[in-house]
């Protein structure tokens, strides 16, 4: 059903249909939201679920990898210093392959302190063995967060579903709301082969020795990599069943013959499409990707995505201060194994919330027309405002 919903709201629904045993609530800005609606469809008897109010987002964490341990469907939610807190609890349920589900609404990672949105918060763990999906609309999102539990129960992984803070979360949007009986044909009953239980007693979370590690770590990363066949799979199936789809790993919008592509994640894809719309006669048209798997990456996808193109540019809405850009370090990697790579330009773009208007697609183009463009730049920062040195 079609209704006028705050993302987060509409966040909260989903969750409640996927039916979680477990949810682990503790507030920060701008997820706040999220767990509060949980809140309140548990008190007024819409949601049965074990609703935990915990002290801290490291507690959050530690929750639901121990409910979801025992065979119970888990979820949390949490952004920015949040998602810093409960780190080392995030690399200990992706090594332990514990699945369930986490919300990060998106927001910047201090110093300086931010509560507005950008993505430094899911990079900074972007290493920890978590999938990762990042959502362009409160829609995706909604229906991502639907599949992201049948992603994590089918390869036994975490799946954490990145949406942009107040951007999406705290905006309304007209989102077509699936029913329950559709969730409950897309989403079997939970079934952890590894649960734990009290009469065959064993140990998850051991020490391993230098004789196992790295078969261990090798082991995650290979599931991770058969991991992209199961999101393209899950995304597929639920697109026969609501006739939408979220885009699998990722999409390519645009001009499929333009010699310049686009490639972002989140919510800043809807404002590329607006001002290709607007400013695509004017400016020049280019194929707009949309990553939405940032992990597992999907390698041989976007090589198949950029053929053709003569200059790719990467929009990053976080940094690696020394280094640039985080997608577009990794997508120039990827993209190394081709005979006729394009050109790659890095740019970051909405640091800690700044507006990113449509206007910045001609002058994205103009770059790319520009043999001279730098290769990384934090684009719309205003150098005069800085130290000469800094600039």
């Amino acid at each position: 059903m079609r209704e006028a919903l705050e993302g987060s709201l509409a966040i909260a629904r989903a969750v409640a249909m996927a039916k979680p045993d477990v949810v682990a609530a503790y507030p920060i800005t701008p997820q706040t939201h999220i767990v509060e609606n949980l809140s309140k469809l548990v008190a007024e008897g819409d949601l049965h679920t074990e609703f935990v109010s915990v002290e801290s987002e490291f507690s959050a964490a530690s929750v639901v990898l121990g409910a979801a341990a025992t065979g119970a469907r888990a979820y949390t939610a949490t952004a920015s210093q949040g998602v810093l807190l409960m780190s080392e609890v995030l690399f200990n349920i992706a090594g332990l392959r514990i699945p369930l589900v986490m919300t990060v609404a998106n927001r910047a990672v201090g110093a300086p302190l931010s509560i507005w949105n950008d993505q430094s918060d899911a990079m900074a763990v972007r290493d920890a063995g978590w999938i990762h999906l990042h959502c362009a609309s409160n829609q995706e999102a909604v229906d991502t967060t639907i599949q992201a539990f049948r992603i994590a129960e089918a390869t036994e992984l975490p799946v954490m579903v990145c949406m942009d803070g107040f951007v999406l979360t705290h905006t309304m949007e007209v989102i077509d709301m699936p029913g329950q009986a559709q969730v409950d044909a897309f989403l079997p009953p939970f079934a952890f082969s590894r649960a734990l239980d009290s009469a065959d007693p064993r140990t998850v979370g051991t020490l391993v020795d230098p004789g196992w590690f790295a078969e261990m770590r090798h082991s995650h990363h290979a599931a991770m990599g058969r991991a992209l066949g199961v999101i393209e799979k899950v995304d597929a199936d639920f697109a026969k069943l609501t006739g939408r789809a979220s885009g699998g790993l990722l999409t390519v919008t645009g001009d499929p013959d333009a010699r310049v592509g686009i490639l972002a994640m989140g919510s800043v894809v809807g404002t590329l499409e607006a001002g290709l719309a607007d400013f695509g006669t004017e400016a020049g048209t280019a194929r707009l990707i949309k990553l939405r798997a940032f992990r597992p990456f999907p390698a041989r996808a976007l090589r198949e995505a950029v053929a053709g193109l003569d200059t790719l540019i990467v929009i990053d809405r976080a940094i690696s201060p020394g280094l640039g850009g985080i997608v577009g370090s990794e997508v120039s990697a990827v993209l190394q194994s081709m005979t006729a790579a394009p050109r790659v330009l890095n740019y970051a773009l909405g640091l800690g919330g700044r507006d990113i208007p449509e206007s910045v697609y001609p002058a994205l183009i103009a770059a790319a027309a520009n043999p001279l463009a730098p290769r990384f730049a934090v684009f719309d920062a205003d150098l005069d405002k800085l130290m000469p040195e800094d600039r």
